[in-house]
């Protein structure tokens, strides 16, 4: 039958009811924190001359003398921004991840955590490597940094702080855009919240802010960020003594209603009366305002340093318009590995950690740095 004749019958005949709406309930999502060991094998608290500096690590890798991977995260982050990667990329690659809280984040503790300054921060992460490794240094290390991680982990490879350096991957930090993005900090800094009521609150707030697109990785890596005000706690170090944890899907405003919750009966009806909530319960564990005066120094001069590096370098970015002039000509020159992986934001890693991991995979591989395991198939780089 043709499509003007349908049309014709369909003139013809009486309207056609409504379909009921469908009367299902809405859907919430679950912002229940998750407990880190969910992802890492285990942690250690490194001594070192200027205080303790926390220490994940996935589990030895299976085959002997296979590389370690030091995961090096952004500001404001902690190491548990690296836990959903971690497992992705040991789950590819024969290697061991350690993600290390710089100073001032995470569960480090240093006699001054307010000194961010480059050198310091690359010096540190030197430091606690030489100390867990002590009796014996790995055969290859390689060093992959987020933002500022990122940016830290090229002064390490520009200082030869570690002789055993094999190669560096940097995450969505360029100089040139970095640089200019500093003009706003103060302002993106202000606007966000700078109390939540609960774990669960600031992982909804982190997920619908788009700070990090991927739930998973966002029940992991936001409790590393906060800590409890009352005391002095990091998020992340309350969990596994919450065996009672309320994994009731929360919302940002505490007064709200499921849009098809079922009405109460007529009468009176006796109201237990709501337990008192500290709506400044949580804070962030740095404040991110008061380390300004650091924040060129991690980015000045930082493609040169990158580029001049005699190692295999590999630059993951979320837009191939954040590459600078420097760079567009290294990466012209085929002077390092460019990737772009698109529909993510900032934090690369935690948005698609499986890309990057893919991504991570083919570099060591084609390096001969690791050996791929039997289910994994490098992809070819791509921009």
């Amino acid at each position: 039958m043709s499509n003007l004749q349908k049309n014709l019958l369909k003139s013809k005949l009486p309207p056609m009811i409504p379909r009921p709406a469908k009367n299902h309930p809405g859907r919430q999502k679950d912002y229940t924190p998750t407990i880190w060991n969910d992802y890492f094998h285990d942690y250690v608290d490194v001594a070192v001359d200027c205080g303790s500096f926390r220490v994940y690590r996935s589990k030895p890798a299976e085959i002997e003398e296979s590389p370690v991977l030091v995961l090096l995260h952004g500001g404001g982050f902690s190491a548990l921004s690296w836990a959903v990667f971690s497992t992705e990329i040991t789950s590819l690659i024969h290697i061991q991840c350690l993600a290390i809280d710089f100073r001032g984040h995470g569960d480090t503790k240093t006699d001054d955590d307010d000194d961010l300054s480059a050198p310091t921060m690359a010096n540190d992460i030197a430091a606690v490597i030489n100390k867990l490794y002590e009796d014996k240094a790995p055969k290859n290390i390689l060093i992959m940094g987020h933002s500022m991680g990122g940016a830290i982990a090229v002064h390490i490879a520009d200082l030869n702080l570690l002789p055993y350096l094999v190669g560096i991957i940097v995450i969505d930090v360029v100089e040139g855009t970095a640089l200019e993005s500093l003009q706003s900090m103060q302002s993106f800094l202000r606007s966000r919240p700078t109390n939540f009521k609960s774990i669960q609150n600031a992982i909804e707030w982190c997920v619908r802010s788009g700070q990090i697109r991927n739930i998973e990785s966002a029940k992991v890596s936001m409790p590393g960020q906060i800590i409890n005000n009352e005391t002095n706690t990091l998020a992340a170090s309350e969990l596994p003594l919450s065996e009672d944890f309320d994994t009731t899907p929360t919302s940002l405003n505490p007064l709200s209603i499921p849009e098809n919750e079922d009405e109460e009966e007529e009468g009176p009806k006796f109201q237990v009366p709501l337990p008192s909530v500290n709506p400044k319960k949580y804070s962030w564990r740095i404040d991110l305002s008061r380390t300004e005066k650091y924040w060129k120094g991690w980015f000045e001069d930082l493609s040169n340093k990158f580029l001049n590096t005699q190692i295999p370098k590999l630059l993951i970015l979320a837009g191939i318009d954040n590459l600078d002039k420097t760079l567009q000509i290294g990466q012209m020159q085929g002077r390092f590995q460019l990737q772009v992986l698109a529909r993510t934001g900032h934090a690369v890693h935690e948005d698609q950690p499986h890309h990057v991991a893919e991504t991570l995979g083919s570099y060591l591989t084609r390096n001969k740095f690791a050996e791929a395991k039997s289910e994994f198939s490098p992809v070819m780089p791509q921009c």
